[in-house]
Parts: structure tokens; C-alpha cells; sequence
């Protein structure tokens, strides 16, 4: 059980909330457990949607962000987020099992695709502190400089909601899906 009282309904979220929400579910069809925790908070809240929003007008493709998410997720630790991103990968990215399962591990199956992941790994283990070798290894797989700021930034994004998940025990709406190693 949560340890923050989740809002039932939109209707329940405070009302600088309630619009926020009812994008989320305009979008998603649903309002997952996470965005109404976080409702809580409204300003929290915007500031989740917009830096998530302008991330997918980036230049990375959904299946790598979603790579990212997986990856991270995995390193933290953390069952909502791992549970949700498998459920994306597979219906929305178009994932298989081997692809999600490589993620999980901190690589992928596409090569290009595996640099970023690799990438995002390194970032997230070693809390940004990466070698000069990893940098050059995104750079060579043809990632350009913007694309690396957007890699960095769905790193911290994904870190972001695993720490608030994990810190606020968010019950686990999605497929569930255990992490396989201890964060």
C-alpha cells in the first residue's frame, strides 16, 4: 500500500491537479497510479508532464527511450517502473522479450540502439561520473550532441519517478514485473 494517500478519481486530486490529469488520461486512456500519486502535488506534477512531454519531441525514438526507461528501472530497483515500461515497451514500442530482456540488462539487440543504452547505463551506475571511453563510444555509434543531452536527460527523468515510486511504495498497476537484481 501506497505510504502517500493515492486520489481515487480525478475528481479526488486537488483541482490544480484535475486538468493535468485529465490529459494524462485523454492520452494514456487511463490515469496510472503514479500520475495521481503525484497529483498530490501539482507542481510536481506539471513539472513530470512537461519535462516527459518536450523529451518526446526529441530525437530519440520511443523504442530507446523506452530501452532507457527498462534499463534504469532495472538498476534501481524499481517494480513500478519496471512494470509499467515492460507493459510500454511491449504495446506501445513494439518490443519483444529478447529486446526487453537485453534492456533489463543494460544493452540491446540493435546495434545503434545498444550504444544509447549502454550510454544511459553508465550515466545511471556511475550517477553521471562516465569515462571518456563511454562518451566516445556514443559519439562513434553516430549519436550527436543533442541526442546525448536527451540520453542524460531520460536518465535523470527515469531516476526521478524510480526514486519516487520506490520511496512512496506506489501500488503497482501494470502486469508486475520484479526486478532481477537488488537495487
Amino acid at each position: 500500500m501506497s505510504r502517500i494517500p493515492t486520489p481515487e478519481t480525478i475528481a479526488d486530486a486537488p483541482a490544480a491537479a484535475q486538468p493535468l490529469l485529465e490529459a494524462v488520461k485523454k492520452q494514456l486512456g487511463t490515469v496510472p497510479n503514479m500520475f495521481r500519486l503525484i497529483a498530490n502535488s501539482p507542481a510536481a506534477l506539471e513539472g513530470y508532464l512537461s519535462l516527459s512531454g518536450a523529451l518526446s519531441k526529441g530525437k530519440l525514438p520511443p523504442q530507446t527511450r523506452e530501452r532507457i526507461a527498462l534499463t534504469v528501472a532495472e538498476i534501481n530497483g524499481c517494480s513500478y517502473c519496471l512494470s509499467a515500461h515492460t507493459y510500454l515497451a511491449r504495446n506501445l514500442a513494439k518490443l519483444d522479450d529478447a529486446e526487453i530482456t537485453a534492456n533489463r540488462n543494460g544493452a540491446s539487440n540493435d546495434p545503434k540502439a545498444d550504444a544509447a543504452v549502454r550510454f544511459a547505463k553508465a550515466i545511471a551506475e556511475n550517477r553521471g561520473h562516465i569515462s571518456d571511453a563511454d562518451f566516445a563510444a556514443v559519439k562513434a555509434a553516430g549519436y550527436d550532441d543533442g541526442q546525448i543531452i536527451e540520453i542524460v536527460q531520460h536518465v535523470a527523468l527515469n531516476v526521478w519517478t524510480n526514486f519516487f515510486n520506490e520511496t512512496v511504495k506506489t501500488d503497482i498497476d501494470f502486469p508486475v514485473v520484479t526486478p532481477s537484481r537488488a537495487a
